[in-house]
């Protein structure tokens, strides 16, 4: 049973909060529910003339071989089925290196800690499966430690490059929106058109489908629909999949940085709409803890550990 002083705080803060819990819930709930409806009325119709359209070809088929009936298609297609995912390429006789190699097994890794999963590969053996679990469980807690500090050192960058434009200009009004957006159109330069164009030459998508690949990446969505340096009858070179390793690790380190450009950005805003002596104290104290945030991130640049582990 909760204190009575506890309580009484508890009842008067559920009031006033529950409301706002409700409708954002509601909003989630019905943006979810949106979503679902559009992409049934856009991926329905296509699949079901996909559907007949695989009816007519497998009617075809047994129609000008008799000699297939229904078991022996069952059991070529689980062949060709299994020889796909294991990387082997049934066409002009080339034999892939198979898809548990080095780079790929360590793209496979930086998967499973940035929590993409897109699920063309997966562990098989028992050891293989028990290593996942126990990899994850301290990987992705690092990942997430290592992505933020990342995002905190470019955005501290970023604040440097704001201040000193601002004293060289002696202009601080739109000088941090300026840098934001600088730094935006880079990282949307660096971590998606040139990767679009790349996975355009090597893998042979459309722009379309690259794009669409990149962010569905970079976001930790992974359908698997579409995987880089996963088709087994193109030869990759072999820096091919060292490079997308880097590219999904700086990418959600951008992420990151986008998303605190973001925060610093409605902070800003909020700022500037409540106006009058209370926001300037707190644009004050905002600012002075930004500027402590990034003498706490230079310090620990500048000075190094003194009891290293």
């Amino acid at each position: 049973m909760l204190p009575l002083c506890n309580w009484s705080c508890f009842s008067g803060c559920l009031p006033t909060r529950l409301p706002s819990i409700l409708l954002l819930g509601l909003l989630y709930v019905v943006y979810v529910l949106t979503g679902g409806a559009v992409f049934w009325k856009l991926e329905g119709p296509p699949m079901v003339e996909q559907m007949r359209s695989a009816r007519e070809e497998l009617a075809r088929l047994q129609k000008n071989m008799p000699c297939l009936n229904e078991e022996t298609i069952v059991m070529v297609a689980k062949v060709l089925q299994k020889a796909t995912s294991n990387g082997l390429s049934l066409k002009d006789n080339h034999t892939a290196d198979g898809v548990w190699k080095f780079t790929t097994s360590a793209v496979f890794a930086a998967t499973v800690v940035t929590t993409i999963g897109y699920g063309n590969i997966s562990p098989t053996t028992t050891a293989g499966q028990i290593f996942c679990v126990f990899f994850a469980l301290f990987g992705i807690p690092l990942n997430v430690v290592v992505l933020n500090k990342i995002g905190k050192y470019m955005l501290v960058i970023g604040r440097m490059v704001s201040s000193l434009i601002e004293q060289k200009l002696n202009q601080k009004r739109g000088i941090s929106v300026l840098v934001h957006l600088i730094s935006f159109m880079s990282g949307v330069t660096i971590f998606f058109v040139v990767p679009m164009l790349v996975f355009k030459v090597f893998e042979g998508w459309t722009y379309s489908q690259a794009i669409y690949y990149c962010f569905i990446t970079l976001s930790t969505i992974g359908f698997g629909d579409y995987v880089a340096d996963d088709n087994p009858e193109r030869v990759y070179p072999d820096w091919y999949g060292p490079l997308m390793g880097m590219w999904i690790f700086f990418g959600l380190a951008w992420l990151a940085l986008l998303i605190n450009h973001s925060i610093e950005l409605l902070e800003e805003y909020n700022k500037q709409w409540k106006g009058g002596e209370g926001s300037e104290d707190a644009g004050d104290a905002g600012d002075a803890g930004g500027q402590a945030d990034t003498e706490t991130v230079m310090t620990e640049i500048q000075t190094p550990d003194e009891n290293p582990p």
